[in-house]
């Protein structure tokens, strides 16, 4: 039978490091030798000028007020106070400013860095199918040498493709898992952004002073809701345009995809009563944040910046007009 891979390095059972031994000793009945710590006092840290205990309040809140209290959102409360202070905008250009910063210049190279990827997988498709072919066609040369039973045969087909297409992953540094890269960070960037600024606009500081009068047109106010609505109703919409754009891009969707696709609408429509419900500057921040992902999401579309990045998608030279057509397509019949 003809070898289409490398033969597999052995692999050696590893048993878990032994864990150092401890105890739980309770209070009431230490033992010999053994001594117990007393809890530690919270830490009291100041932050946006108010004075707030770690581990007290938060602790008390459960997980939200815990997470509410993470470093990590207290950093944000930093950046953006920090980018109103260096820009002396008003709260509300403060706040699409640090967005648009954000985004460009962390989350912008990694959706870079995933459209690679996906390009990299996508060129590896016709590699696979041509191995799968041989591969099956092996499976069932040796399956009438061995007496295999159809059984036997599809675990044997399945074990060794997985592998042809693993060292082909390595081969060209290309899992498709660090194409997630960018949701692994894009998520928890924008939880810690949206506690933030919840922080901001509940707590009593002279920061939620600012934000009371650092609105503009309908929401003066980025302490309270948008009573208006349209800041939620934009941001609606923003998602669903993010939406079908991508649906728009796939000539074919998996079962699997069109679901994805449809929960995700269903998200963006009930994201609207939750955006009316908050301070009106996590309002804007949401709504400002999904434009600048719709901006560069058209961005990376372009045949220049696909050169740029060395990226052989075999595409249209004309995206955007393709992609109107598309829209045109659908929704004006």
């Amino acid at each position: 039978m003809l070898r289409v891979t490398r033969s597999a390095s052995r692999h050696l059972l590893q048993l878990p490091a032994r864990a150092p031994c401890s105890a739980v000793i309770h209070r009431d009945s230490p033992a010999p030798g053994l001594t117990c710590r007393s809890p530690q006092p919270a830490a009291v840290r100041y932050r946006a000028g108010v004075r707030t205990v770690s581990g007290g309040p938060a602790a008390a809140g459960g997980w939200y007020g815990g997470l509410a209290d993470s470093a990590p959102v207290h950093l944000c409360e930093q950046v953006l106070v920090s980018v109103h202070e260096m820009s002396a905008c008003p709260w509300w250009l403060s706040i699409a400013v640090a967005t648009l910063s954000v985004r460009t210049v962390i989350t912008l190279p990694l959706a870079a860095y995933q459209l690679i990827i996906i390009s990299k997988v996508e060129a590896l498709q016709a590699e696979i199918s041509e191995l799968a072919k041989r591969l099956r066609y092996e499976v069932s040369v040796r399956a009438s040498e061995k007496g295999w039973t159809e059984k036997q045969c599809r675990f044997q087909f399945k074990k060794n493709l997985r592998r042809l297409i693993s060292e082909l992953y390595i081969r060209d540094n290309c899992h498709p898992f660090k194409a997630s890269l960018l949701v692994w960070v894009q998520l928890p960037l924008w939880i810690s952004f949206s506690l933030a600024l919840r922080n901001l606009s509940l707590d009593p500081s002279a920061v939620q002073d600012q934000l009371a009068a650092g609105g503009a047109l309908w929401f003066s106010d980025l302490t309270l809701p948008d009573s208006t609505w349209i800041l939620p109703v934009c941001l609606g919409l923003t998602n669903l345009m993010v939406v079908e754009v991508f649906s728009l891009q796939r000539v074919t969707t998996s079962r699997f995809q069109r679901v994805v696709l449809n929960a995700i609408r269903v998200f963006s429509v009930v994201m609207i009563p939750i955006a009316a419900s908050v301070p009106s500057s996590m309002a804007l921040y949401w709504f400002t944040s999904s434009l600048v992902g719709f901006g560069h999401n058209m961005l990376l579309r372009s045949p220049r910046i696909h050169r740029l990045l060395g990226v052989r998608t075999g595409g249209s030279q004309t995206p955007y007009r393709d992609l109107l057509s598309a829209f045109k397509s659908k929704y004006w019949k």
